[in-house]
């Protein structure tokens, strides 16, 4: 049920709420914010909004930076993390024009608001469900440092292989052999539960927690289904909560997609699903693992895209270190049935007709989620305009473990980039499904295409320790 202002007003008084705190997502995907006294809040703040500079979040703009934020009250939480009773709030960001403002197309929010526009006005589906997996690392202990005399990192887990030596009491778990394992090995336990605890208090309903595959201190929590925009305000507070509840426990959180050499890598998969008028639009009996037509098609428009999505989906570079072979991380182009090597997996345990879905492997969280969610709208919904078959593309189905294919074998698939200048070299030439509509400006894929080819030019530069292992003795 929608938030009026005045709910938000009885929330404040019930509450004994001091200050208001709005928060705003930059073009990186991270949360800025600016905080009021709860006095101050009225109905015209709903109405006329935060006043704030877009250029510092990012935005290259072509009007005046100034522009308003105006809250969204259906996003208001009360901060758990904050002394002081806080009320927080997310919302869309305005360009301030008279009589009317109107959406800032670059902001992250307004995109997938568009991208749903989009979807509703093709005809093909109201609603588009998904599902985001958040794998990510708790270490203990983490430092790091880019000097003149100094290169380095340094990670620890008190769990961890390495500590076997050290830990005293035999409570350490083997490299790669994390998964799903109890306590006491399983460590951080009340942590993790008390982040969900605190995503259902904020209205996230949660599937479950778990640890993941790498020993160093891995481990996942899953939402349930839910509306895409939904989900992606829902993913940065899964993430806000996740990084603030690890520091209360003394410890570290972080969703970079590759921090151990030799152990696992956090993806942020994506299962998605499309419905219209209530009812599913990816389930047919006669199809291909149970999916209609339109998710195929659907499917292959992500595949024919895969290289330029992934400069939204995987915007790091520290993102190609996760896809390799190995590590249960995609690198090949193509679908299958329960086959975790190909980049849409198609989950065999979905049986219900208003759960059939697939999964795109490829993501890592941190993509800014409301860019990611919708290019990858954009995609499927370019594969059903155009009916992009992607068995008849030679993508699959394989139903095989594409990592113990021949080298002759592998040779003939297509893989993933390899590198963020790879996918951003495919962004550039391949990005008409995303303008489409006016969904994402040209202008702010410019801009973003700037940014990372700076990102990458910095770390290109800068020697790895690793260099020193393999040349420093030449």
């Amino acid at each position: 049920m929608a938030k009026s202002i005045q709910d938000i007003l009885n929330i404040i008084k019930e509450n004994d709420i001091k200050m208001i705190d709005f928060k705003m997502v930059d073009i990186n995907g991270q949360y800025r914010h600016v905080t009021i006294p709860a006095e101050n809040f009225s109905e015209d703040t709903m109405k006329s909004g935060i006043g704030f500079d877009a250029s510092n979040y990012g935005y290259a703009v072509v009007e005046k930076s100034d522009m308003v934020f105006i809250p969204d009250p259906d996003t208001a939480v009360i901060d758990p993390f904050c002394s002081i009773p806080t009320l927080s709030m997310t919302g869309n960001a305005m360009i301030i024009d008279s009589p009317e403002n109107r959406p800032l197309a670059q902001y992250p929010r307004n995109i997938v608001r568009a991208a749903v526009e989009s979807m509703k006005k093709s005809g093909v589906a109201d609603t588009m469900y998904i599902l985001p997996e958040f794998e990510f690392y708790l270490f203990d202990e983490v430092t790091w440092g880019v000097q003149g005399n100094y290169i380095g990192a340094q990670v620890d887990a008190v769990q961890s292989y390495w500590n076997s030596t050290n830990e005293g009491h035999g409570v350490v778990v083997p490299k790669q052999k994390n998964y799903h394992i109890a306590k006491p090995f399983d460590v951080s336990y009340e942590c993790r539960s008390e982040m969900c605890m605190h995503m259902l208090d904020a209205g996230i309903e949660i599937n479950y927690h778990h640890p993941e595959v790498a020993a160093s201190g891995q481990f996942e929590i899953e939402p349930q289904l839910g509306e895409v925009v939904h989900m992606a305000d829902a993913t940065m507070m899964i993430k806000y909560i996740i990084h603030n509840t690890a520091l209360k426990y003394g410890k570290s959180a972080t969703f970079m997609p590759k921090p151990i050499y030799g152990e696992a890598g956090s993806g942020m998969h994506v299962h998605m699903l499309l419905m219209k008028d209530g009812k599913p639009v990816f389930s047919d009996d006669n199809g291909y693992s149970h999916l209609s037509k339109t998710a195929h098609y659907f499917m292959g428009g992500l595949l024919k895209h895969i290289a330029s999505l992934c400069a939204l989906t995987n915007p790091s570079t520290n993102s190609f270190k996760r896809l390799v072979p190995g590590f249960e991380a995609p690198v090949t182009v193509g679908y299958a049935t329960s086959n975790r090597s190909a980049v849409i997996r198609i989950p065999a345990y979905a049986k219900s007709p208003e759960k059939r879905r697939f999964e795109l492997r490829n993501p890592d969280a941190t993509c800014n989620p409301y860019f990611c969610y919708a290019a990858i709208l954009m995609a499927g919904l370019d594969g059903i305009k155009n009916q992009i078959d992607p068995h008849e593309n030679g993508w699959g189905p394989y139903d095989m473990n594409l990592y113990h294919l021949s080298d002759e074998e592998k040779a003939k698939l297509h893989h993933l980039p390899t590198s963020l200048d790879e996918a951003l070299d495919a962004l550039e030439k391949d990005h008409d499904y995303l303008t489409a509509d006016g969904v994402f400006p040209e202008e702010l894929l410019k801009n973003f295409i700037a940014t990372k080819r700076e990102e990458c030019r910095q770390l290109a530069a800068i020697p790895h320790p690793a260099e020193f292992d393999k040349y420093y003795n030449l």
